[in-house]
């Protein structure tokens, strides 16, 4: 039988810490709304840990695994993404991160993984696949794909009572604008909220899939703006979190085997850049037009004649991205890095096969910005053209890049 444990860690900052993921946005946190946690879910010897913050880097990634008590290769640490978090990355997003935060952030996650293994008990699960709840819709295109898959398991222990239930969504956490000044998971509270009103005694885990270019319907530089929008509100958030969870419930349940794996994979990311100004200019012009703009608009020239400066002159290596498939009786949970779009988890979910319950997530063990499909350079828009400078990259992932993380995950998912 399948042992499986979970544990949650409280991740919440102090008010005063910069909140990233909106360059409009420049004052600190005033407060939370709701607690931030690192959440993980140990079955077998492997695990999948979620904190509430906008990416964790590879190198503080490498050492949560290393320090866990499972082992390294069957981890996989992610990030839920929501821009209600504080700043979680050195050197990426702008704002200068707090090295005590950095410091806690790692420890929780170790101390869930940790929690989590050590309450490994005899467990049952079941897994289904929920109907579409209809809130993604695709930012970049009108129409576009969407990944609306919403699987679900159910973790019980040998005496019916819950451990875990898990879904994951491809919906940016961005129902909050700029405007908000709270600590927040953003609508995947309300989700985890829902599923645990639902299975008491159950830790529940979200993990966000594929949303590069999905959200709730505004464009990326609709949240270039301060401007409180009534659509952006905690009870639009709830309302969504609710409708996400409720959609999930309704899963019919299969039970799994006992079988439990973990595959790993690295793909070397090349990159390419799309400005053809020099940087000189870049700077230059950015600096002037910031002279006139509107607030949101002068923060962002600012970050960008800033990476003008410090970052574009620099030559950018390639990037060595890790890819996991871990199995869980047959449902696989397949781990991304960075904002990885819609077309690319679709063409996973069509390899693993057609109507089958699997996970497909993005912001795994790395966040080192978006990786947008081939097809999508010749569009452009913020997030092929401009997202890198916020990153902190000196160029856009090469074409091609989406697309080999995909056959790597694949491949692993296929047992090579």
């Amino acid at each position: 039988m399948i042992e499986a444990g979970a544990a949650i860690v409280d991740i919440t900052p102090t008010p005063g810490l910069s909140m990233p993921g909106f360059a409009a946005r420049s004052l600190p946190a005033k407060g939370a709304h709701d607690a931030l946690t690192a959440r993980a879910v140990a079955v077998g010897d492997t695990a999948v840990v979620v904190a509430d913050v906008i990416g964790i880097e590879a190198g503080m990634s490498a050492r949560i695994r290393e320090r866990c008590t499972l082992p390294a290769g069957n981890v996989v640490v992610a990030a839920l993404h929501n821009h209600g978090g504080p700043v979680s990355m050195a050197g990426r997003l702008s704002l200068a991160a707090d090295p005590a935060y950095l410091e806690r952030l790692e420890d929780a996650c170790v101390a869930a993984i940790d929690k989590a293994a050590a309450a490994r008990r005899p467990a049952r699960i079941t897994a289904g696949q929920g109907s579409d709840p209809g809130i993604a819709r695709n930012r970049r295109h009108p129409g576009g794909p969407v990944d609306a898959s919403l699987p679900l398991l159910r973790i019980r222990g040998e005496d019916g009572a819950m451990i875990a239930v898990l879904t994951a969504y491809a919906c940016h956490p961005v129902v909050l604008g700029a405007d908000n000044l709270l600590w927040t998971a953003d609508y995947p509270h309300f989700v985890r909220q829902t599923l645990e009103e639902a299975c008491p005694g159950a830790v529940a885990l979200f993990m966000t899939g594929c949303v590069g270019d999905a959200n709730t319907g505004h464009s990326a530089h609709a949240s270039i703006t301060l401007a409180a929008n009534p659509d952006r509100t905690y009870e639009a958030a709830a309302r969504i979190g609710r409708k996400v969870a409720e959609a999930a419930l309704a899963a019919s349940e299969q039970s799994v085997s006992d079988t439990v794996t973990a595959r790993n994979g690295t793909v070397v990311l090349g990159f390419r850049r799309r400005e053809t100004d020099l940087p000189e200019i870049l700077e230059r012009r950015w600096r002037e037009e910031a002279l006139t703009a509107e607030p949101a608009r002068k923060n962002l020239l600012g970050y960008w004649a800033n990476w003008a400066r410090d970052i574009a002159p620099v030559e950018t290596g390639p990037l060595a991205a890790r890819v996991t498939v871990l199995d869980w009786g047959g449902v696989p949970i397949v781990a991304l890095p960075g904002e990885i779009f819609a077309e690319t988890a679709l063409s996973i979910r069509a390899a693993l096969g057609p109507g089958r319950p699997a996970f497909v997530i993005g912001f795994a063990d790395d966040n080192p910005g978006y990786i947008p499909p081939a097809g999508e350079f010749r569009h452009g828009g913020y997030e092929v053209d401009e997202a890198h400078r916020y990153y902190g990259l000196a160029a856009t992932f090469a074409p091609g890049s989406a697309e080999a993380l995909a056959a790597c995950a694949i491949e692993l998912a296929n047992g090579s």
